[in-house]
């Protein structure tokens, strides 16, 4: 599988406060675009499960979406 460049949701516009994604060698990876030296790898697998969980719901006690 080749790399793909980071990616960032279209919500962001031209914000510099998102998290970017992208498949490197079939890992997924995440890193905040303020701190991209931090990266975060997982599984194709555990990464659609957490998609899954974030849009129905189950993490919004951990943050404020009040905007």
């Amino acid at each position: 599988m080749r790399s793909t460049q980071w990616q960032r949701s279209s919500f962001t516009a031209n914000s510099n406060n998102c998290i970017e994604v992208r498949t490197v060698e079939g890992v997924v990876e995440l890193r905040e675009s303020e701190n991209g030296d931090v990266i975060v790898r997982t599984t194709p697998v555990k990464f659609a499960r957490f998609l899954s969980g974030v849009k129905a719901g189950e993490f919004d006690q951990h943050g404020d979406f009040r905007g």
